[in-house]
């Protein structure tokens, strides 16, 4: 009788002990710090690595206390990647509950060579603030729209965001400047990375693609990009897509500037927001004395000089 006794006895302190434990994880890390810290949630990031970076920023007592306690409340799934404006004189359940009622900053990823309209439906499907009017700002600044990973305030304006991702474009494209061995402007690099990306998967093609076209720019040949004609052509209902997959012999001559097979030079504008690689391929291309190129079944090139060779290529790959 003593052993089941002192059997109840213990179990009963290790309740209590855990109970104690749990609830004090739960309190405040510091009641009297009333002072804010935004507190950042990468996306991706799992609720260990959000519990453990809590506690190193010293805005909870216990990490597994809070770990325990989301799971607890079935709230796993609802904390969000963003930024959050927290205290350390909140409870844990206080933080939860913030953390889950929407960040102050929202993480928005515009993919490479996406043109202004695509870039509108992500904002809108991302940010409460987004207006129809966006796109007409967008496709204002296409081509500058660099693409990345942003966190964009939850309440930003169109200006905002167009300054955001503006910027970051005059960043890199310094960075990639630096590195240039030809002349071109760049409004015309610009112009040019947005038919590339749209062009090229890897950086190896987009490279060789740059140098190919710019082998044509050199000696008045039209570009002859399909993708420029996509670009005229617009949305594609059935398809779901402003990227028409399959150009009938009409969509070829379509009269628009920005139809590469009917007009020497380069379009007016840019067609797509080219990201670093391609930019970089267009500052810096490799020498070659290709003027043809063909895509395989599986979205790779392959590069000829001579119209021959690149038939050839045409019946072999295309």
């Amino acid at each position: 009788m003593k052993r089941v006794q002192i059997f109840f006895i213990l179990l009963i302190a290790v309740f209590v002990g855990v109970f104690i434990w749990y609830q004090n994880g739960l309190q405040p890390a510091n009641a009297f710090d009333k002072a804010e810290k935004f507190f950042v949630v990468p996306q991706g990031a799992g609720l260990r690595a959000i519990a453990n970076s809590l506690k190193n920023e010293h805005l909870i007592r216990d990490p597994i206390v809070f770990f325990l306690e989301v799971k607890k409340l079935g709230l796993d799934g609802n904390i969000q990647a963003g930024d959050f404006r927290l205290s350390p004189s909140q409870n844990a359940d206080g933080i939860i509950k913030t953390m889950t009622h929407g960040t102050l900053d929202i993480w928005v990823t515009i993919p490479e060579g996406d043109r202004a309209e695509e870039v509108a439906a992500i904002l809108k499907n991302k940010l409460p603030s987004y207006s129809p009017t966006w796109i007409d700002a967008l496709k204002q600044h296409e081509g500058y729209l660099f693409p990345d990973t942003y966190l964009f305030p939850r309440d930003a304006s169109i200006d905002t965001i167009i300054t955001i991702m503006t910027n970051n474009f005059g960043q890199k494209y310094a960075e990639a400047k630096s590195q240039q061995t030809n002349t071109m402007s760049e409004s015309d690099v610009v112009i040019l990375a947005s038919i590339i990306q749209r062009e090229a998967i890897t950086p190896h093609d987009m490279q060789y693609v740059a140098s190919t076209l710019e082998n044509r720019l050199a000696i008045g040949m039209a570009l002859g990009s399909d993708v420029t004609v996509e670009y005229v052509l617009g949305y594609q209902p059935t398809e779901k897509s402003w990227w028409k997959k399959d150009l009938t012999a009409d969509d070829l001559v379509i009269d628009s500037p920005y139809n590469t097979r009917l007009n020497a030079g380069l379009p007016p504008a840019p067609i797509s927001n080219p990201g670093l690689v391609a930019l970089e391929a267009v500052m810096n291309p490799p020498k070659s004395d290709y003027l043809y190129y063909v895509s395989d079944k599986n979205g790779v090139l392959h590069f000829a000089v001579t119209l021959q060779q690149h038939n050839a290529n045409v019946a072999k790959y295309d």
